[in-house]
């Protein structure tokens, strides 16, 4: 079974402090907000900035970076977001967003956690997503897995071919061959435990969604 979770989720402590900067010094970075382009000039025009704010909020996005997103995408239809309506809206929907069941979604879809909720909701939040986050990594780990089998499968194939070809040399073609079979043998007897290992998981996460209010088990926890 997993010893823990790769990777450490951030515990405790209200987070969802957005720190009010001129909005001429927004600079849109993509590597670390993706895309600047959060909305149309259109929407950016008629924007509920409450409203874009809760919706931001709801789906546990960084507030510092969605907002400079925003600013950004609306800069060129000459629209200044309403940055107080939307730090209001944000802290409302932050509240559906901070529950355990969405923590197991946010989870098993490998996002994130931008370290948004509150305490009074953290706790909660986080032991769904550290469960959530346990399935996603196991299944990247027997992904990998399968993706060295193939590539060893691969390798064989063209070994063969060249070995027909004439353009190898046979014997020492013969060895890797030999050598290659060894390592899916050994990859697919990993494999196998792993996936048992993510059943095991996977029940634990039909059970918490069934129960939110449980303890989870002592391995998701560091």
């Amino acid at each position: 079974m997993p010893a823990g979770i790769s990777g450490r989720v951030p515990s405790g402590g209200f987070a969802v402090t957005l720190r009010f900067v001129p909005l001429a010094g927004v600079l849109c970075l993509p590597l670390v907000l993706g895309s600047c382009a959060t909305m149309s000039k259109e929407e950016c025009v008629a924007a509920d900035w409450r409203v874009v704010g809760e919706t931001d909020g709801a789906a546990g996005h960084d507030p510092q970076s969605r907002f400079a997103a925003h600013a950004k995408s609306c800069e060129k239809a000459g629209v200044v977001p309403d940055q107080s309506l939307w730090y209001q809206g944000f802290q409302a929907g932050v509240i559906r967003y901070c529950t355990p069941l969405t923590g197991l979604q946010e989870g098993r879809a490998g996002k994130t956690y931008h370290n948004v909720c509150p305490p009074e909701s953290s706790g909660g939040f986080l032991r769904g997503y550290r469960l959530g986050k346990a399935e996603s990594d196991q299944r990247r780990k027997i992904q990998s897995l399968d993706s060295r089998i193939r590539q060893a499968e691969f390798r064989i194939a063209d070994l063969r071919k060249k070995i027909a070809e004439g353009a190898v040399n046979e014997n020492e073609a013969e060895r890797e061959i030999h050598r290659q079979r060894r390592e899916i043998h050994r990859l697919r007897f990993e494999m196998r435990h792993e996936e048992l290992d993510l059943r095991a998981i996977e029940r634990d996460g039909e059970i918490f969604a069934a129960n939110p209010d449980m303890v989870i088990p002592p391995r998701y926890s560091y």
